[in-house]
């Protein structure tokens, strides 16, 4: 397999590049969606392809938009290119997916976090493959997160890590591994302590909060972590 270069990408030096990733999927409204339309003007906006289209209904302008370009029309491409925007254009016949390219530029230019919406919905195939994105080894420097409606999805890595939220929210908990061992969970309500969760049984969905604040450590394998505000 060959892998497109993503040509045009400057890395930003020393600067924390934080990018609001916008990807041609469903984008459910939400609480989530709308603290980062907020925050929107602390991101760079990058777009896969037709999530420019995406990102202009929300009001937002694309800094840069990545693909074979082949969900826009012409006209588009030179409103966008008017407006400033980047056109990072690649053949259709290729390996990666839009969202893989655009993922790549992201760690090109030097990004520390990547907020994906419009990464699910639609089609079930590319809606798996872009949650598999997340464990490229390629992209492990950086902080990527999936957010829908009242959703964030991440792949967690061995260590400790944080939740922060609010009493009630829902945790999930999905193997993406064969199995994920020595998890040890504080302020859920079903604990786990230094167990293990197997790819397969549903034994880690839908924990709840017990706090503002929660955590989750292991020692091997790879999580699927799902937070959704409220209980489910």
């Amino acid at each position: 397999m060959q892998l497109a270069q993503s040509s045009g990408a400057v890395k930003l030096g020393a600067l924390s590049v934080k990018v609001l990733l916008i990807a041609n999927g469903v984008i459910s409204q939400g609480a989530k969606i709308q603290r980062l339309l907020a925050e929107a003007g602390a991101y760079c906006v990058v777009c896969a392809d037709g999530g420019a289209l995406q990102a202009r209904a929300l009001g937002l302008r694309p800094h840069t938009i990545i693909g074979d370009i082949d969900s826009l029309r012409p006209a588009e491409v030179a409103d966008f290119k008017a407006a400033g925007s980047v056109i990072l254009s690649f053949p259709a016949e290729k390996d990666e997916t839009d969202l893989e390219l655009s993922l790549l530029h992201c760690r090109d230019i030097g990004a520390e976090s990547v907020t994906i919406l419009g990464a699910l919905g639609g089609r079930f195939d590319q809606t798996v493959a872009n949650l598999f994105l997340l464990t490229l080894p390629t992209l492990a420097d950086m902080r990527i997160t999936l957010v829908d409606g009242e959703q964030t999805i991440t792949v967690l890595s061995p260590g400790r890590h944080p939740l922060v939220g609010e009493k009630g929210d829902t945790v999930s908990l999905m193997p993406l591994s064969a199995g994920v061992d020595g998890i040890t969970t504080h302020n859920l309500k079903y604990p786990l302590n230094d167990e293990s969760l197997p790819q397969g049984p549903a034994r880690g969905i839908s924990n709840v909060m017990l706090a503002d604040r929660a955590e989750v450590s292991f020692r091997r394998g790879k999580l699927l972590l799902v937070h959704t505000l409220g209980t489910a």
